[in-house]
């Protein structure tokens, strides 16, 4: 089927048709044609803004006991 002929039905549709045509298109771009990331364009979490931000934290030294103390803490009743 050429493109010229499945416009052409598209533009037939009812608008709602057309917007799943569309959503369907791009589906289909995402899955087969979009370029996937580089590898080298991605860094390390080491080298991440945030990577060791609460490192001077005493509180979390153990971050087991911090999680249940703050569950405790917001999950208890009244």
């Amino acid at each position: 089927m050429s493109e010229s002929t499945v416009s052409n039905k598209i533009k037939k549709l009812p608008p709602e048709a057309k917007q799943q045509a569309q959503d369907f298109v791009d589906f289909l771009y995402e899955r087969y044609v979009k370029d996937e990331p580089k590898k080298s364009d991605k860094k390390s979490i080491i080298e991440s803004s945030f990577f060791g931000i609460w490192k001077d934290r005493e509180d979390m030294q153990d971050s087991t006991a911090w999680v249940r103390k703050i569950r405790k803490s917001q999950w208890s009743n009244p």
